[in-house]
This record gives structure tokens, C-alpha cells and sequence, in this order.
């Protein structure tokens, strides 16, 4: 969903978060949580380089879920359109309402920042060649809510490869977050993922990555995800995803949604 709407939850709202244990790591959990949502290639974080063909559109409804000890957050749900504007590019938008739990009683929900970005694939795969694409995305304060936006406008800037053989395609990139804001740090994310076509019905994959510190109090980390897509037809598509930490703090991941091609 990606992946991402960086630095988001609760960079203000200090006297609610001093009730939970740990406030540093929810902190930077809650920034992670982010990432996820805004540089996701549905159903994983790192993405794929092949824009949506020309004249064509996918539609996303889906739930992007971080959860750690007192903590839940994500978006429920956030939406997704991306539509192939002419051959090789794809415009991209992002819309998503966020939330956050506390504790099992402090619920809250918002939206703040817009995702908007175009994809450009600039090198066609061919036998001995991957495809190639840069994907630039910006996050766009759009309603000032601080729950879930320090209200500055982030950057990313990737590079994304993927080659494929029969029913097996891998891809995978990284790129460079520009994010201002206070005690926040310009990050790196990187990430490979591997999938395969079991049937029509069934695709099931995996994703590694890694991403640098993001602000001047979170640690880089590595982690995984595992997931797949079940096509009801070609047109429709369950898409899901769960993963976990493998260094330092702890957390969990999920994502759930339904894909609409046309």
C-alpha cells in the first residue's frame, strides 16, 4: 500500500502515548506502519517495476494493520487507483483513512495525507534483460490532522527491477525517502520479493527488506513478509499478506484487499 505516509501517528500526541509502555518504540512502530502503506506494491512492500497497461485501471479497497503490544494501527480502509496513461507510465493515488487503538480503549481514526505518484518503466524485459522502472511518489499533506501527518510533504525515489520465467517472476529495488520534520532522518528502503503461479486461481509469494533509521530515536531493521493473490476471475483479485520482524524490535504486519482490474 507498501508499503507510504511517513511519520504519521502520534508524533504530538505525547501525553496519550506516556500510558503505554515503551513509548519510543510505538513511536517508531507507528512510523514503520507508514512506510507500508505508502510504497506497498499490493500485497507486499516492495514493489514491482510493470506499469498498468495502456487505457487500463486497477481499483484497490484495502486494510494495511501494525500490531504490537497495546498497539493496533493501519488504514481501514484506505483506496488505490492506478491507471495507465500511456504506454510504459502509470499514474498513481492513494486515498487512506487511518487508525489507532490504545491500550484496548483509545480508538482513533482520520485522514491527513494524500499519495499521489507516476511510474515509469524505461527498460522492456526481454530473454536476457530485466524491465526497469523509476516509481516517484510523493505524500501530500492534504487535511491537517496531527494524529496522523506532521503536515510536511515526503518524497520517495526508487528504482525497481523484476524478471520473470514461466510461472516464476521475482522483482525487487530500493530507493531513498526525503523526509522532513522534526527528529526525522532521510531513510533508505530496501526489498526482494519472489512469487510463483501455482494455478489461475493461485499466486503465492514472499518479500525480504530492509530499511534505514527514520528518525533520530528508530533503528533500521529487517523483516519479511508472506502473501499471495486469489483470482476469481481477471478481473477480480483477493489480494493478502502477513509478516514479521527479524531484528531488533518487535512487531507484526498484515494487509488484506480486494482488486478490481479493468
Amino acid at each position: 500500500m507498501t508499503v507510504s505516509f511517513l511519520q504519521k501517528h502520534f508524533r504530538i500526541n505525547i501525553m496519550l502515548l506516556f500510558k503505554v509502555s515503551g513509548i519510543r518504540k510505538i513511536l517508531y512502530f507507528l512510523s514503520f506502519l507508514s512506510i507500508q502503506q505508502s510504497f506497498a506494491g499490493p500485497p507486499f512492500i516492495t514493489d514491482d517495476p510493470e506499469p498498468v497497461e495502456f487505457k487500463h485501471w486497477e481499483y484497490y479497497i484495502s486494510s494495511i494493520g501494525q500490531y504490537q503490544k497495546n498497539l493496533y494501527s493501519g488504514t481501514l480502509p484506505h483506496f488505490e487507483v492506478n491507471y495507465g496513461l500511456i504506454p510504459n507510465v502509470q499514474v498513481h493515488l492513494i486515498l487512506p483513512i487511518n487508525y489507532n487503538y490504545i491500550n484496548n480503549r483509545t480508538f482513533q481514526s482520520g485522514y491527513a495525507d494524500t499519495e499521489f505518484g507516476i511510474k515509469y518503466r524505461f527498460v522492456q524485459e526481454t530473454d536476457n534483460m530485466p524491465q526497469i522502472s523509476t516509481f516517484p511518489l510523493v505524500e501530500i499533506p492534504t487535511i491537517k490532522d496531527s494524529r496522523f501527518s506532521n503536515g510536511k510533504t515526503q518524497l520517495y525515489l526508487p528504482i525497481w527491477i523484476q524478471k520473470s520465467w514461466n510461472k516464476l517472476t521475482t522483482y525487487g529495488g530500493a530507493g531513498y525517502w526525503i523526509n522532513p520534520g522534526t527528529n526525522n532522518k532521510n531513510w533508505i528502503f530496501a526489498g526482494w520479493e519472489i512469487q510463483y503461479d501455482f494455478s489461475k486461481l493461485l499466486t503465492l509469494g514472499g518479500e525480504l527488506y530492509y530499511y534505514t533509521a527514520t528518525t533520530t530515536d528508530s533503528r533500521s531493521s529487517v523483516a519479511f513478509n508472506l502473501g499471495g493473490f486469489i483470482n476469481f476471475s481477471e478481473k477480480v483479485h483477493i489480494i493478502f499478506s502477513f509478516g514479521h520482524n527479524l531484528t531488533n524490535d518487535n512487531f507484526f504486519t498484515s494487509y488484506a484487499g480486494l482488486l478490481w482490474t479493468i
